[in-house]
């Protein structure tokens, strides 16, 4: 008993230790669990991951499970920073890195891509192999909740992504700029644990397209697939900039998304309810009728506080038509826009998402957002 809890209490104090004090997979502080083959440490939900690597990585509890004194070794030997410089080795820029929000098929093919099939260790697999991707995936319809398959092709010459009706049609439906693009995974919105939102402009509105793929290397290996292409779009666009300035505008994740009821301009008209969808990368707060819409209903740019935006709690209850009655006012040099949510607590988030953004300085690349936006309105 004496030698088992030495050994835990060793790996206690190793896990501490800077580099094995996160997850080695998402990140996530104070992990918990740890594979005894591959030297690291990992937190619970990363170690069920794992757990389906059986023939590469075999984990063990570091608290409650039994560890000889020839693991504990292995372990100090090895650790998170050891095995980074191994397997993360030649991580290209424009590759995803989930963190633990993330959802369970970025971290199961992050983790796969590591380990299993060794894509960054710099033995083989070339970054040239995400700059050309071409797969049928299944795509919702326009007008109504059924999935159908659709081919899509994706070039890095021309910075475009295209789709067609068929497999054998020559001109394709849609041809998709990586201009003003964004890709992000939404399993819960798509009901489908692989399912992908990608979003573009089209004739001055966002236009979303809801995708899946049955396997999840396909769908991920297409997400990172269109980060290289948007990636590359980028540099040629900003030649003078590092990458590292470039990787945070490459694909961005919603602040907040929900429903809100909205009332006109002249805050007289009927509370209506909508889907609404904020985020921080284009400084947009975008509305539909209903999560799956293919195409907004309006759009509210959001500049910072010294242009004149800010948001505040709403008092009152709505009366015209409206249920709900945790009201929030996003005051506008234009306008103001009055919004109730159903909870406090939705109330809370939404205020607080408004204010993050409002609180971040605009890039030259959100004045000209600003500029085309205010046009797009006349």
């Amino acid at each position: 008993m004496a030698s088992v809890d030495r050994n835990n209490k060793m790996l206690l104090d190793l896990v501490r230790q800077p580099g094995n004090n996160t997850c080695a997979d998402c990140g996530i502080p104070e992990p918990d669990w740890a594979s005894y083959t591959l030297g690291i440490f990992v937190c619970l939900n990363c170690s069920g991951i794992h757990r389906n690597l059986s023939d590469i990585s075999k984990v063990k509890s570091i608290r409650l499970d039994f560890w000889d004194d020839s693991l504990v070794q292995f372990m100090r030997e090895r650790g998170n920073s050891s095995a980074k410089a191994i397997y993360e080795k030649c991580v290209p820029a424009f590759f995803y890195r989930p963190q633990h929000k993330d959802c369970v098929v970025l971290k199961d093919q992050w983790i796969r891509a590591k380990y299993e099939r060794r894509e960054f260790t710099g033995e083989n697999y070339p970054q040239q192999a995400y700059y050309l991707f071409e797969s049928t995936l299944w795509k919702k319809g326009k007008d109504n909740k059924q999935f159908l398959k659709r081919s899509f092709l994706l070039s890095r010459k021309d910075f475009t992504l295209r789709y067609f009706i068929k497999e054998d049609s020559k001109l394709p439906k849609a041809v998709i700029s990586m201009k003003d693009f964004n890709a992000v995974f939404q399993p819960e919105k798509i009901s489908h644990a692989h399912g992908l939102q990608i979003s573009y402009m089209h004739d001055k509105r966002t236009r979303n397209l809801f995708v899946y793929h049955e396997k999840g290397q396909v769908i991920v290996s297409l997400f990172n697939a269109l980060r290289a292409t948007r990636l590359a779009y980028l540099q040629k666009k900003h030649p003078t900039l590092q990458d590292n300035d470039l990787v945070p505008q490459i694909t961005g994740h919603c602040l907040k998304e929900g429903y809100m009821e909205k009332t006109g301009p002249t805050q007289r008209e009927s509370f209506k309810k909508r889907w609404f969808t904020l985020c921080s990368m284009n400084r947009k707060l975008l509305y539909f009728k209903s999560p799956l819409d293919a195409t907004e209903l309006g759009a509210v740019f959001i500049g910072t506080e010294s242009h004149s935006y800010s948001a505040s709690e709403s008092s009152g209850r709505s009366t015209r038509g409206g249920r709900w009655h945790c009201g929030v006012t996003l005051h506008t040099p234009d306008r103001e826009f009055v919004f109730m949510c159903e909870q406090e607590q939705e109330q809370k988030e939404w205020l607080e998402a408004f204010r993050k953004v409002i609180s971040q300085p605009m890039t030259s690349e959100d004045y000209a957002s600003k500029t085309l936006f205010r046009h797009k309105m006349k």
